[in-house]
């Protein structure tokens, strides 16, 4: 019974959220609570909700206190550099951008933390793909499949807990599986360059006047003019909708806001799953990475890159619990760039609707996964699926748990996978002669799904920040992660890792 209910809520959760029929912080909530009630235990409700939100309390302390660190690097201008490097090498074609996102996603993602990768790569993709109109569910998928492979180093999460729940060397799981994991990336890659053809076909290429490409990101696609001064003008040149070849200008503006009316190309997104992000360009006034911002304190770049460095060292040593440390981080950085108070208090005021919106998600994905937990539903479908395996499977349960790897980390968080159904799957291959460490490198191939599951809360920074309907970002990201999972099982197999 609790195997059942357990999949049927998992499954109206994502069916609502898909087809827009409720906002996931209410789904989160109000499902579960109802579902509580179907297995006759709504009288432990507050207990499991209390429990949840006892356990995802750090994990939203961590988020909040990172938005405002890496927000408050973002506005300085510390990564503004690596942010022109990418903007150049993209020279305003959409292919180069999708492209572009992956690889800035993946070499972020170093730092092992997904919510700062999703800042940081958001912050530097979106205002080129608002001026092109390019898809921005290509952008969010494309970002959080090149996280999820990334999201396997051992400083990251799953390899670690796969290492503890197994008593074993995280070295001697991950190492072994680079090759597989980079066959993986530069699948990510593949993907990308092939998504980026298509927004190309349909959206054109903006081809910029001479110098232009030195800061392409000032440049403002569409019909309308800006509201700053001309600098210049750019050509858009592609197929319309079977008929013939359509061009437009733009003027690019001094300031990079691009704030003019119709600021955008309005193009329909053709089988993206979501209409294309161009068309309300001009809306919010909206800004990119102006690099004239007010905020930006170029004096402070060594002091504000040793900390972040130190930072993220710390991290990876483990020195303080992460929650602490981007606590401390942000405070050190406030008070340092803007040690005015009114300063403070407005750099805290423009990231505020980001930190409420991930915070609030994190709380109600509680309630969500505290029931699945406390009525023991999750334990239920570990135990189903286990035992649904045939016995001939024995001998390739490394397969098996790579391929059951993909839904479980995705209906599951990753404690509840890697503590929980691991060692079992563990135990099962081991009666059948299966090494250990070949389970626990299987058990890394699910995590590009993983990225985009609804009970991570960095992807409510990416679809947030990204101004992206969780549904529709599902709906997208979904079948390519997949693929990409499957695609690094494959490697694993081939260079028999797995």
């Amino acid at each position: 019974m609790l195997t059942f209910l357990g999949f049927a809520m998992i499954a109206t959760f994502l069916v609502l959220i898909m087809l827009k029929k409720m906002s996931p912080i209410a789904a989160l909530v109000l499902i579960p609570a109802l579902f509580c009630v179907f297995a006759g235990k709504g009288a432990h409700l507050g207990d499991y909700v209390i429990d949840g939100v006892g356990k995802l309390a750090p994990t939203a302390a961590m988020l909040m206190f990172a938005i405002v660190y890496f927000g408050v690097m973002i506005d300085v201008g510390l990564f503004d550099p690596i942010v022109k490097g990418i903007l150049r090498f993209c020279k305003a074609d959409p292919m180069r951008v999708v492209v572009g996102t992956a690889v800035l996603a993946a070499i972020v993602s170093l730092d092992g933390d997904g919510s700062t990768t999703f800042m940081i790569t958001v912050s530097a993709m979106y205002p080129l793909y608002k001026r092109l109109g390019l898809s921005l569910v290509v952008m969010t998928g494309v970002a959080a499949t090149a996280n999820g492979v990334m999201n396997t180093l051992p400083w990251g999460g799953p390899t670690a807990r796969a290492a503890t729940a197994l008593k074993l060397d995280a070295a001697d799981i991950f190492v072994p599986m680079i090759p597989a994991l980079a066959v993986g990336l530069l699948s990510v890659f593949v993907l990308a360059y092939v998504l980026g053809l298509r927004e190309r076909r349909r959206v054109g290429t903006l081809v910029l006047p001479s110098g232009a490409d030195e800061e392409p990101e000032l440049v403002t696609v569409g019909t309308g003019t800006g509201a700053g001064a001309g600098a210049g003008t750019a050509t858009v040149t592609g197929t319309a909708a079977g008929d013939g070849t359509a061009v437009a200008t733009a003027t690019a503006t001094a300031a990079g806001a691009g704030a003019g009316a119709g600021a955008g190309t309005g193009v329909p997104s053709a089988g993206s799953g979501a209409p294309a992000s161009g068309g309300d360009a001009g809306e919010e006034g909206f800004q990119g990475l102006d690099p004239q911002r007010a905020t930006l304190r170029p004096r402070l770049y060594w002091f504000n890159a040793g900390l972040t460095v130190a930072l993220l060292t710390a991290m990876i040593m483990e020195l303080l619990p992460i929650p602490v440390l981007f606590l401390l981080g942000a405070a050190l950085a406030l008070t340092v760039n803007f040690p005015h108070m009114p300063d403070q208090k407005a750099r805290i005021a423009a990231h505020a609707d980001n930190v409420l919106n991930v915070a609030g998600m994190v709380f109600a994905a509680a309630v969500f996964t505290g029931v699945l937990s406390g009525t023991g539903m999750v334990k239920h479908m570990a135990d189903w699926l286990v035992g649904a395996i045939p016995e001939g499977m024995g001998p390739h349960m490394a397969l098996v748990t790579g391929l059951l790897s993909l839904p479980l980390t995705y209906f599951m968080s990753n404690d509840g996978f890697y503590f929980g159904v691991l060692p079992v799957l563990a135990e099962a291959g081991a009666a059948h002669g299966v090494s250990p460490l070949e389970i626990a490198r299987a058990s890394l191939v699910g995590q590009a799904l993983h990225m985009s599951s609804p009970l991570v809360p960095a992807v409510y920074v990416l679809v947030g920040m990204a101004k992206v309907e969780f549904g529709d970002h599902t709906r997208f990201t979904v079948k390519w992660a997949a693929l990409t999972c499957l695609v690094v099982l494959a490697a694993g197999m081939v260079f028999g890792i797995i």
